[in-house]
């Protein structure tokens, strides 16, 4: 019996800002779309187009708490990059890196709804 990750899910409040974040951000794209027949909620997920993983954003429609509960943000999601000072400079401009860590070579932004993506240069 063999696992393999599929997917990650992160909820979102505005769909098409977290899409235009991803997008900006990351590169990432849509890859496919599910939309409840009801419109209670709309599931995309997001590719790299290298890898088979895939982010998946949930929109629930009747979500009534405003932002998600993210405890201390502990988890994550991490990026490879193969420009990580070009990287850097990217989401600095874009005002989203929230953490930098210089000793390990690393740094995280931070999506519309408070996620943590870390950043980390490729190994070569």
């Amino acid at each position: 019996m063999n696992f393999r990750f599929a997917h990650n899910n992160f909820n979102v409040t505005d769909l098409q800002t977290s899409l235009d974040f991803y997008r900006e951000a990351l590169g990432l794209v849509e890859v496919r779309r599910k939309e409840a027949s009801d419109g209670s909620f709309i599931l995309v997920f997001l590719g790299d187009g290298s890898s088979k993983h895939q982010l998946e954003l949930t929109w629930l429609k009747n979500w009534e708490k405003g932002t998600y509960n993210l405890g201390d943000n502990e988890f994550h999601l991490a990026f490879e990059t193969d420009d990580l000072e070009g990287a850097r400079a990217k989401h600095r401009e874009m005002g989203c890196i929230c953490y930098e860590n210089k000793q390990m070579g690393i740094y995280f932004i931070v999506d519309p709804d408070g996620y943590w993506l870390e950043i980390v240069p490729s190994k070569h």
